[in-house]
């Protein structure tokens, strides 16, 4: 007898992990896409002394506004936030900033195009 209930609770446990991946998308209705549409161009940041350089290429067919951040090491280097550049569809744009000494750090924040 305890054999037995030990299979039928082996084959339940089996029949429950199967069945997971197939439970997941269940509430979804046909034909809604429950990805979101991918948005956001690809930054490369460079640091060379007190200049920041980032190039942003974007793939994607929504266009981006990127903007550079950079923040200096000193209390007295003021920190800069970039004006927002528009990447369109399949568009590489080069983004510049400087601090007057040190960078500490530098980003780049994305923003839907209209």
């Amino acid at each position: 007898m305890r054999l037995c209930r030990g299979l039928a609770s082996a084959a339940v446990a089996v029949a429950c992990v199967t069945a997971l991946p197939y439970v997941s998308h269940a509430g979804v209705p046909a034909g809604e896409d429950t990805e979101p549409p991918l948005f956001g161009a690809t930054c490369r940041i460079d640091v060379t002394g007190s200049r920041v350089t980032a190039h942003c290429h974007n793939p994607y067919p929504d266009p981006d506004r990127v903007s550079l951040h950079v923040e200096c090491v000193h209390w007295w280097d003021l920190d800069s936030d970039g004006a927002a550049v528009e990447a369109g569809p399949a568009q590489t744009v080069r983004l510049t900033g400087r601090c007057w000494d040190e960078v500490r750090s530098a980003w780049v924040s994305h923003l839907r195009g209209s």
